[in-house]
């Protein structure tokens, strides 16, 4: 709470006047080196794959798939472009966990930002529990640029979370009863054919 009322809601609205500054690029940690998957881990039999730069993902069986960091994480900021080339339905997971593979894939429990190209995009979703938590509006659902880039951004700290999406805020949510309080961070690519997406510039800053 304390750090995203001082600092985290500063650098996902931009500077305003009086504000503090946005926090320097150093301070970021790139999760994605742009050449191959170290740090990752492919869960499920979706194609999760690096060219030119960028993770691409695509349906592969027809199940969900998640690509998972191999560090947990608890309180953080991040950031991630995002480009859907099918239609489909993805997200990013925060404080998550594998729990085991079911009939349509891993199972995972945790919080979701969701990524779709037609709705909701940057509301939260919570996978094993609760469903739905904190939708987006209709000004939000215009924010978002079919095929082509999008970036994303994600400030979590204790219950408190904050999304924009191209600059605008989705969600400030507080979580009123979360079930982790860290856990890896995840992509994810829906079941369904013609699922297709393409991430780049994933980056995290840790709050301390």
């Amino acid at each position: 709470m304390r750090f995203l009322a001082k600092i985290g809601v500063v650098l996902l609205c931009g500077v305003a006047s009086g504000a503090v500054p946005m926090m320097p690029a150093d301070a970021w940690t790139p999760l994605f080196d742009g050449k191959d998957l170290s740090g990752w881990k492919n869960n499920g039999a979706e194609k999760w794959w690096v060219e030119n730069g960028e993770i691409l993902a695509q349906s592969a069986a027809n199940k969900y798939g998640y690509l998972t960091t191999e560090k947990t994480y608890r309180d953080f900021l991040l950031r991630v472009k995002f480009k859907c080339d099918g239609k489909g339905n993805y997200g990013v997971f925060l404080r998550s966990r594998i729990i085991g593979e079911g009939e349509n894939g891993p199972d995972i429990e945790g919080t979701q930002v969701e990524v779709d190209p037609d709705r909701d995009t940057g509301g939260i979703y919570e996978s094993g529990g609760r469903g739905w938590v904190a939708r987006g509006t209709e000004q939000s659902a215009r924010a978002i640029k079919p095929h082509d880039w999008n970036q994303l951004e994600i400030a979590i700290e204790g219950r408190h979370v904050v999304t924009r999406l191209n600059g605008l805020q989705i969600v400030d949510w507080r979580d009123p009863a979360p079930r982790f309080f860290d856990g890896v961070i995840g992509l994810q690519l829906h079941t369904g054919g013609g699922a297709r997406i393409h991430w780049k510039d994933i980056e995290i800053q840790e709050l301390k």
